[in-house]
C-alpha cells in the first residue's frame, strides 16, 4: 500500500493531477462507475473521476433505505450544479431483506457489504458494462479493518479479497493515502462547496450503524427522525461529528402520569481531527436538556435520551 500523506505535507494540486492521470491511465477508453453517498470521501472521489474521465464515469446514488432524511435528492441536486449527473437507484427492499433478523454488528456490516457489492452494485456494473469501480476508501478505513476494530464495508484487497474475483470488477482507490483532514483539503481544491467538503462524516452502512440490534424500516425511521434533531441542534458546535443512536432494549418511562415502555436514544458528539482518536464535545447542560426535550417530543416512542462521555479509545465514534 502507498505511504500515508500527512495533511501538512499534502500538495493538493499536485495530488489531484497525479490521481487524475492514474484514473485516466487505468480506465483508458473504458467506463468506470462510482457510488456517491454525499459524504466527503465519496464526493471528493466523484469529482476526481469527473475531472479525469468526464462522461466515461457513471455516478449512482444507491437508495438503500438507510440514509438520512432527503439525502438522495439533496446530494443529486448538489452534484447537478457541479455538472455531474447522478442516477438514483432504489434498492431499499434488497437491503432490508438482507438485514432481516440480524443483530450482530459484524454480520450486519457483512450483509450490507455483500448486498451492495455483489447484488446491487454487481447488477449495476453488469448493466453499464463498466469494468472499474471508483471508490473513496481512506487510510483510516483500512487501519480499523486490519486492526480488527471494525470491518469497514469498503476494504477488500488489504485483507486478501480480490474484488475482480469476488465481484467481477476492479476497484480504484485514489484517496487511500489520506485521512479525513486530507480528503477535506482535496475536496476544497476540487471545487466542492463548503457544505459538501465540510460535512460531518457519515458511515458507509449509513443509519444501520446507529441502530443497536435488528435493523428494520421502523427502527431506521426512528433514528432518522432523531438524527434530524441532533444535526439541527449540534451543527453550531463545530464538532467533528455528531449523531443519534437507537438502543436495543426498551426502557421504562412515563407519559400522562402512566408507565410507558419506550426506547432510548444515545447522543454522541465528537471533537477529532482524523477520526483515529476523539473526545466528547463539552456541551452545555442547557443544550443537552433541549436536545432531550426535542427528541422525546418529536420522535415517537422515545422516553430516554443519554449523552456519551467516553473518549475514543475505548469508545468508537460510531456505535456499531
Amino acid at each position: 500500500m502507498s505511504k500515508e500523506i500527512i495533511v501538512n505535507e499534502l500538495n493538493d494540486e499536485g495530488f489531484i493531477s497525479e490521481k487524475v492521470k492514474e484514473i485516466k491511465d487505468v480506465v483508458g477508453d473504458g467506463t468506470a462507475i462510482n457510488a456517491l453517498s454525499g459524504g466527503v470521501d465519496s464526493s471528493a472521489v466523484t469529482m476526481l473521476g469527473h475531472r479525469a474521465i468526464g462522461k466515461s464515469l457513471k455516478t449512482v446514488f444507491v437508495e438503500n433505505g438507510l440514509m438520512r432524511e432527503g439525502e438522495s435528492d439533496q446530494v443529486a441536486g448538489f452534484f447537478r450544479k457541479l455538472g455531474v449527473k447522478v442516477e438514483i437507484i432504489d434498492a431499499r427492499k434488497e437491503f432490508f431483506t438482507a438485514l432481516k433478523g440480524i443483530t450482530d454488528p459484524e454480520e450486519k456490516r457483512e450483509a450490507i457489504t455483500q448486498t451492495f457489492y455483489r447484488n446491487v452494485f454487481g447488477r449495476i456494473v453488469k448493466e453499464s458494462g463498466a469494468k472499474y469501480l471508483l471508490q473513496g476508501t481512506i487510510l483510516t478505513d483500512v487501519d480499523e479493518t486490519i486492526a480488527g476494530i471494525k470491518r469497514q464495508h469498503n476494504v477488500f484487497e488489504q485483507i486478501g479479497i480480490d474484488p475482480q474475483e469476488a465481484f467481477g470488477y476492479h476497484i480504484i482507490e485514489p484517496l487511500i493515502q489520506l485521512r479525513k483532514d486530507g480528503v477535506r483539503k482535496i475536496g476544497k481544491a476540487l471545487g466542492l462547496p463548503a457544505n459538501l467538503f465540510e460535512r460531518i462524516p457519515f458511515p458507509g452502512p449509513a443509519l444501520s450503524a446507529r441502530v443497536i440490534g435488528e435493523v428494520t424500516p421502523e427502527r431506521i425511521e426512528t433514528v432518522r427522525k432523531a438524527t434530524v434533531v441532533v444535526e439541527r441542534m449540534l451543527k453550531s458546535t463545530g464538532a467533528f461529528q455528531y449523531m443519534a443512536i437507537l438502543h436495543k432494549d426498551r426502557v421504562t418511562g412515563m407519559r400522562d402520569g402512566k408507565r410507558d415502555f419506550g426506547q432510548q436514544i444515545e447522543v454522541r458528539c465528537w471533537n477529532s481531527v482524523d477520526a483515529r482518536t476523539a473526545t466528547p464535545t463539552r456541551i452545555s447542560f442547557e443544550i443537552l436538556e433541549r436536545l432531550a426535550l426535542e427528541i422525546s417530543r418529536e420522535v415517537p416512542g422515545i422516553v430516554s435520551v443519554t449523552y456519551n462521555i467516553a473518549t475514543k479509545p475505548p469508545s468508537t465514534i460510531e456505535a456499531v
